[in-house]
């Protein structure tokens, strides 16, 4: 990575009960954000906001969405009041070949961000702009657009991408020892693997690794924030893993820097 490029960065954020309970995860995050190059502005690309078309928050006051239903009053209580950026927003507009709406009232900070920021830069004090993820998209278009966001890094702009690369709600066990079930495993060291290699093709056109690919990702919105960070991959960088592991069965914590 030359000195002055930021690194791209997936989370895979899990349950929002982690902003309440630290747990090797957060301070994977927390050790993460004290090891990076302070940036100007963070534009996040979260599995939490999916559009029709591809919208930017350009607010300056940003509001901290609490979009999850059934958990403690704690976690409607929490609040990351980071500042938005309109420039920057601009500017990614400027970027994409596509149309962008600049969005000042409806979204704000997701749980997919805010639960992963709260520990990466605990005093909210670094502007923070969300991507929606358009869900007529198909993954080649999401890793194809996210190219277009390279130039950002040099532009010291820390691009933060939060889902999960298995995450199949519909399977998890909620008992405290779960194991991971044998395809959940499969399918993430698959990813790391083929990511390791460079090999994102495979992973673009993931359903052709069949069974443990479909239960794996019921559904693409949580897995395209990991193209994202891939597509932003450049001459000389390569993957690095910073956590890992399977929680509740079929929830993949991974989480990786491109630099």
């Amino acid at each position: 990575m030359t000195s002055h490029r930021q690194p791209a960065v997936f989370a895979g954020h899990g349950s929002p009960m982690y902003a309440l309970q630290p747990n090797r995860f957060t301070a994977a995050w927390a050790t993460l954000g004290k090891s990076l190059k302070r940036p100007d502005a963070i534009l996040v690309i979260s599995a939490h906001w999916v559009t029709r078309g591809t919208w930017v928050t350009a607010m300056t006051k940003p509001k901290t969405i609490h979009d999850f239903g059934g958990f403690p009053p704690a976690l409607f209580d929490i609040q990351y009041p980071a500042l938005g950026s309109p420039a920057l927003a601009d500017r990614i507009e400027e970027l994409l070949n596509v149309p962008v709406v600049l969005e000042e009232n409806e979204w704000g900070i997701d749980h997919g961000a805010w639960s992963v920021l709260k520990y990466l830069y605990p005093n909210a004090d670094v502007p923070v702009v969300q991507l929606s993820l358009d869900g007529s998209r198909t993954a080649r278009q999401h890793y194809e657009l996210a190219k277009q966001l390279i130039p950002l890094r040099d532009e010291n702009i820390l691009i933060l991408s939060s889902g999960n690369v298995v995450h199949n709600l519909r399977t998890m066990d909620w008992q405290a020892d779960a194991q991971p079930y044998p395809w959940a495993k499969q399918f993430n060291d698959f990813f790391i693997s083929k990511m390791r290699a460079d090999h994102h093709e495979l992973l673009i056109e993931w359903e052709k690794y069949g069974d443990p690919a479909h239960l794996s990702i019921p559904t693409a919105e949580h897995y395209w924030p990991a193209l994202y960070t891939l597509a932003l991959q450049q001459e000389g960088e390569h993957a690095k893993v910073f956590i890992d592991g399977i929680e509740m069965s079929s929830i993949s914590m991974l989480g990786f820097t491109i630099q």
